[in-house]
């Protein structure tokens, strides 16, 4: 591996796979893309996870973000994402077509029948990464007035040392919208910031957002995070699409044409500070 934003390329299933590392003062971060999991990687996830995967599901994909004198780390992986789906009845987008979606996913998983029981099926989660060591301390709350993200600072053009795009899970559900799971990150001389995004398109239902910000300062040991959930009905947004004469059917494919139309219904902020 490259110790400088470099790709390490290896063989993964016989397909390539890909891992990114570079290394800016004391944080490393990581990125790994390797091919869609095959069918018995996916069976032994189904039975951990007790619900079924998408249809997309890069098992192996993860970005990871390391304080290299402590060993700290938060990363963003598939099965802690998908863990954090809701697995009862609560919180499932009761539509027409759900029962039928769940029989059609079950027929394709014949080894699992008992695993699939209500859960919600759109994906939708709210997973805000994994921190390890799990004993190293907690995140606290914050606000932005104390510990802000430094926006004028990410909105300076400075150069782009590293910069990576990684989907962690992708479903179609059955044909009526989309729900993706996915993590950019880009590191400058000074500070990186990390957007892992959860968007959910149910045709005629709802759009949702859920966005997860990770931010250094890299002189620094403190970590902020802000998590912010968006959602809308389908139909407010589809018709204030139509008001401004845009594009329809292709903006409701791109989840920063439709951001800016969606409610915020939570938005936290929280800081580490590594000891």
């Amino acid at each position: 591996m490259s110790s400088n934003g470099g790709v390490h390329p290896t063989e993964a299933h016989g397909t390539r796979e890909e891992t990114h590392v570079s290394r800016n003062k004391q944080w490393r971060i990581a990125t790994r893309k390797a091919p869609i999991l095959k069918a018995e990687p996916i069976d032994r996830m189904n039975e951990r996870l007790r619900i079924p995967v998408p249809e997309m599901i890069f098992g192996d994909n993860v970005v990871a973000v390391e304080h290299v004198p402590s060993g700290w780390r938060v990363e963003f992986n598939a099965f802690d994402a998908l863990d954090r789906v809701s697995k009862t009845a609560d919180g499932m987008l009761q539509v027409a077509y759900s029962e039928e979606w769940q029989r059609n996913r079950q027929h394709h998983h014949e080894g699992i029948k008992e695993v699939v029981k209500p859960f919600d099926w759109s994906y939708s989660t709210d997973y805000k990464g994994t921190t390890h060591p799990a004993d190293q301390g907690d995140w606290q709350a914050t606000d932005s007035s104390k510990d802000p993200i430094r926006l004028d600072l990410l909105s300076r053009p400075d150069p782009i040392l590293f910069y990576d795009d990684v989907v962690i899970y992708e479903d179609e559900l059955a044909d009526n919208g989309i729900a993706m799971f996915s993590v950019k990150i880009r590191v400058m001389a000074d500070r990186l910031l990390l957007l892992s995004r959860f968007f959910l398109r149910l045709d005629g239902v709802i759009v949702r957002i859920r966005d997860t910000r990770v931010y250094v300062e890299l002189d620094t040991k403190t970590v902020i995070r802000q998590y912010t959930a968006k959602e809308e009905a389908y139909s407010v947004v589809h018709s204030q699409l139509q008001a401004r004469r845009d594009n329809v059917p292709e903006a409701l494919r791109d989840p920063n044409r439709v951001a800016p139309l969606l409610r915020t219904v939570e938005d936290t902020l929280d800081k580490f500070t590594i000891s």
